[in-house]
């Protein structure tokens, strides 16, 4: 007989255990062994961390509109094109989800074509002094390359079908490479066209749809803003009370969409897409946006999908590194309109194309008479042209960072 009972061989009774809560226990362990990872990660290995997300977040642009031959800044500055497309479509040219549609409040697909109704030259000095916004009102009548005169909004898409056109002449019949290679072609005479009529170099750009404004406002989790007067527009949504709020995506959307009932149409709406951007860069400052490796995750997940960016542009230590912009320390300004009239039909903006380019390239720093008396009479010029300005009511008021400026 052995010395020792025969071992059982059935299940020991541990083995009994029921099996949803094994894998309860299961994913516990390996959540809380995840946190401790994390966590030692940030406490032990924040350089390295923060050295790896930075470089994640900087390896996401996609566009090569600029070109490499394109004039640049030499002056250590940096200029940023910020364009904002009117199209209900995504990056690949396919129609937005009809619940996406609907938030945007912005109709159906096909509305709004490719114009690029958002143009903000954004110009940061080399020594850390005050950055500068200037807005281009987006019915500014201008030289658009290869069709003459026409609102400088459509620069984009005259470009990107003319593109498309090309390519299928040629036999191309993917509609994907079709769209690709006729936004590359948008951005490029979008680019040259701001650049040919503001008289300055394009450093970068940064170009966002109606649906990734509304997901990027949607990562910071909303934004405030004022206003001096109740607004109601069944056509952008905007119904808001008058004085400081804090709006979602959707209402921040509509925000900066609403032209109708505003006094001066499309330059107030211009004014309201300012005071978002003044906002929103104080907003991500006093958040420790910037900081914060999962805000920071959030929001390079929607740039990814939502944001064109041109190719080599560490835009997020850009951001981090210019402290003048998150600081407050940026002015936006509208460039001036001359009058009103109608080109081919349409409503256009009548502008001096002197006159504004000496705006922009005496405000960046690149405007410099070489003998006084061409100083004196270009200021002497400048004052009779602001004057002038001042009497039609086409000067705008400035507005400025560092809080939550107040509209219209």
């Amino acid at each position: 007989m052995s010395p020792h009972p025969p071992r059982a061989t059935g299940p020991r009774h541990r083995a009994r255990a029921h099996p949803a809560r094994q894998r309860r226990r299961s994913r516990r362990a390996r959540l809380l062994r995840t946190l401790l990872v994390l966590t030692a990660v940030l406490m032990l290995g924040g350089g390295a961390a923060a050295w790896y997300m930075y470089r994640e977040l900087d390896s996401i642009g996609s566009s090569a509109a600029l070109g490499p031959d394109a004039p640049k800044s030499t002056d250590g500055s940096t200029n940023i094109l910020l364009m904002g497309l009117d199209t209900r479509k995504d990056q690949n040219g396919d129609e937005l989800p009809r619940d996406v549609l609907k938030k945007l409040h912005a109709g159906s697909s096909e509305i709004g074509g490719y114009n690029a109704n958002t143009l903000i030259l954004l110009h940061v000095p080399a020594d850390g002094g005050k950055a500068k916004g200037f807005s281009i009102p987006r019915d500014d009548l201008v030289d658009i390359p290869g069709h003459g005169k026409d609102k400088i909004k459509k620069a984009y898409g005259l470009a990107k079908a003319d593109e498309e056109n090309r390519l299928l002449k040629r036999g191309v019949k993917d509609r994907h490479e079709l769209e690709q290679a006729g936004r590359e072609a948008g951005r490029r005479s979008q680019i040259e066209t701001v650049r040919t009529f503001l008289g300055v170099p394009v450093d970068h750009f940064a170009e966002v749809n109606l649906a990734g404004f509304y997901h990027l406002a949607d990562a910071l989790g909303g934004v405030e803003v004022c206003l001096n007067h109740p607004v109601k527009d069944r056509y952008s949504g905007a119904d808001f009370p008058a004085g400081e709020q804090k709006l979602n995506a959707q209402e921040a959307l509509a925000f900066v969409r609403q032209r109708h009932g505003l006094t001066r149409g499309d330059l107030d709406r211009t004014r309201r897409q300012q005071a978002f951007l003044a906002s929103a860069l104080h907003q991500a400052n006093s958040l420790g946006t910037l900081t914060n490796p999962g805000r920071l995750l959030d929001l390079k997940d929607v740039v990814k999908e939502n944001v064109v960016l041109d190719k080599g542009w560490g835009v997020f230590s850009f951001v981090k590194e210019a402290r003048n912009l998150t600081g407050g320390n940026v002015e936006f300004t509208t460039l001036p309109v001359e009058s009103f009239a109608r080109h081919n039909g349409e409503d256009v903006n009548i502008v001096d194309r002197d006159l504004v380019r000496r705006r922009v390239q005496e405000q960046t720093g690149q405007l410099k008479p070489e003998h006084d008396a061409e100083k004196h009479d270009a200021k002497k010029d400048s004052a009779e042209k602001d004057s002038a300005e001042k009497d039609s009511g086409h000067d705008d008021p400035k507005v400025s960072g560092g809080g939550v400026p107040c509209v219209d």
